[in-house]
């Protein structure tokens, strides 16, 4: 669970309407006096695809020599992407597996590297019409995991006569999606999915279904409300206090489905270090402009100590 990683800030989240601020020890970008030119790929996440996109239009504008290609169609296609040198940035909503890190060891005798550039919480979504305003792990459980039987909105708490009968309409991620594999993780108690959950193929998707479906619910970043939408108040276990998910309750551990969004590499520990192209996009991930352009798509900022421990990670602390 992700504990005291977000401190105070300046900058303001639009969505999901979240006041959010930017640690004031994060440095300022600087750009390179060096010329830095060539091309980038990234292939993972859609979770973190626009977060990687905003990134990369920055990076243009510090260095318009550069390309930048980003791809998003899932965090299990990253660690093929890395493996076979067709991207040097591998984005996953969540962590390699032992399987993907033993498949890359087996390559290259050294694990990938993970850097953690921001904090993302996995959101309930309900469609705005929904008369309940929070849910627990249990009852999210019994409504998406084979656990359950058949789930109407009674069972999740809504005593409406005309919500109590109607069945739960369940939306979600394919297998390919870190979210889907997170979810079930943490939501589901490792219990398989039901097959009537509708699977959508990216997070936007999830929340564009509830929004015309009145009796939908779905699981998806944070980062992609929409005014059709609410996000439900999440708890453990029925009938303890339940938490939104907001920068505190991400970082004081009340909000139970955080996570770090990640960003894997390619780097021998016994070579010669990053070239300047991926060093310098990785510094403006970790610079004060590249977490207010975390905060501007949705997700939450990283801490200058989480930052600083990433930097050190691949060489670029100076002693």
């Amino acid at each position: 669970m992700l504990k005291r990683l977000i401190i105070t800030a300046v900058a303001v989240l639009s969505t999901p309407a979240i006041a959010q601020e930017i640690d004031p020890d994060l440095p300022k970008y600087e750009v390179s006096s060096e010329g830095i030119a060539g091309s980038l790929k990234s292939v993972g996440s859609d979770t973190i695809l626009n977060l990687m996109t905003n990134w990369a239009d920055l990076f243009r504008e510090y260095y318009p020599a550069v390309q930048v290609q980003v791809e998003g169609k899932g965090s299990s296609t990253a660690p093929p992407a890395l493996l076979d040198n067709q991207a040097q940035f591998g984005p996953m909503s969540r962590e390699m597996d032992t399987d993907e890190i033993a498949e890359f060891r087996a390559a290259y005798g050294y694990e990938p590297t993970a850097l953690r550039p921001a904090i993302d919480c996995i959101a309930i979504f309900v469609n705005k019409d929904c008369p309940i305003d929070e849910i627990s792990l249990e009852q999210l459980e019994l409504a998406f995991s084979v656990r359950g039987g058949d789930v109407t909105w009674g069972d999740l708490g809504a005593d409406d006569p005309e919500w109590r009968n109607r069945p739960v309409s369940l939306y979600g991620r394919n297998s390919a999606s870190g979210t889907y594999k997170y979810f079930k993780k943490v939501a589901l108690n490792r219990n398989d999915f039901k097959e009537s959950v509708k699977e959508q193929p990216g997070s936007a998707g999830v929340v564009n279904a509830i929004s015309a479906d009145p009796y939908g619910i779905g699981y998806s970043g944070v980062g992609f409300k929409t005014p059709d939408v609410k996000i439900l108040a999440v708890s453990l276990y029925d009938n303890d206090e339940a938490f939104l998910p907001t920068p505190d309750n991400a970082n004081n551990g009340d909000y139970p489905i955080a996570r770090f969004l990640y960003v894997y590499i390619n780097l021998d520990p016994k070579g010669d270090g990053l070239d300047p192209l991926r060093a310098e996009f990785i510094r403006m991930m970790f610079s004060r402009e590249g977490q207010e352009a975390v905060i501007r798509d949705g997700s939450f900022p990283v801490t200058s100590e989480i930052a600083t421990e990433d930097l050190d990670k691949v060489g670029l602390i100076e002693d």
